[in-house]
């Protein structure tokens, strides 16, 4: 049980990484938040680990909206008395285009979702951090920080930015206990896939994905919320401003 009598907040946990990591977190003793904008999604991650003897809430949450961030964190006190841990998963994409025919729009949703709403959970966390003696947040960053694919140009630079605000947000947060950590995961087996390869998600197109890959495989919830999970456990209590390729070789 590396989680037992922890707290956690998961951003996105309705579904694809986040569920994985609640899921994850609640089986190694944690007491969840699961918030997504979904909150049908939310609530049934959250009812099944209750069903399978875990601990969870489930919440609908725009974690682009200070008033439902602020909200996460009142869920986590008013339900457990304390946090722990924040993972800040919640992002989104535009499909895999040129960058000259992303929109406005889109660009300013994914750099709201992308890196405003880590600013947003942060501010709301670290006092609750302080209070108690320390914490940890980890970040859902992507490789596409590291080894940008074509078509992506918006969505792979808001990923830099996760990876600067992460290491940023250690060094200065490290006086006060709060460790700060991402994780850079390969493309994987999430609603979004398809999103980002911008072609039908057939067996075809996934091989030429796949072939990318040293490993030869997408990567999973399971993957994810396993590397999360050992970031946010007391195992990696000297690690801080670390970001994690999640990513079966692709950023060799």
């Amino acid at each position: 049980m590396r989680l037992q009598g922890k707290v956690a907040v998961v951003t996105g946990g309705g579904s694809g990484f986040g569920e994985g990591i609640a899921r994850l977190f609640a089986a190694e003793g944690g007491r969840v938040v699961v918030a997504d904008i979904n909150g049908d999604a939310a609530e049934r991650v959250a009812a099944q680990i209750d069903a399978a003897g875990g601990a969870a809430v489930g919440l609908r949450a725009d974690v682009t909206a200070k008033a439902d961030v602020d909200a996460m964190m009142r869920a986590a006190l008013d339900s457990y008395g304390r946090l722990d841990i924040l993972v800040n998963n919640a992002g989104v994409s535009h499909r895999n285009k040129p960058m000259t025919e992303v929109s406005e729009e889109e660009f300013d949703r994914i750099y709201d979702v992308n890196v405003k709403a880590i600013y947003l959970a942060a501010v709301a966390a670290i006092p609750l951090m302080k209070a108690q003696g320390g914490g940890c947040i980890v970040n859902t960053s992507s490789t596409a920080a590291l080894r940008p694919r074509p078509g992506l140009t918006v969505y792979n630079s808001s990923k830099g930015a996760v990876n600067v605000m992460t290491k940023s947000m250690a060094v200065e947060l490290a006086p006060d206990k709060i460790r700060v950590n991402a994780i850079c995961p390969v493309i994987g087996e999430t609603a979004l896939m398809e999103t980002f390869m911008g072609v039908p998600d057939t067996p075809e197109n996934r091989k030429k994905f796949e072939a990318t890959i040293p490993l030869g495989r997408f990567s999973t919830p399971k993957d994810i919320a396993e590397a999360t999970l050992f970031l946010a456990s007391d195992s990696a209590n000297f690690l801080t401003g670390v970001t994690l390729e999640v990513d079966g070789g692709r950023c060799i």
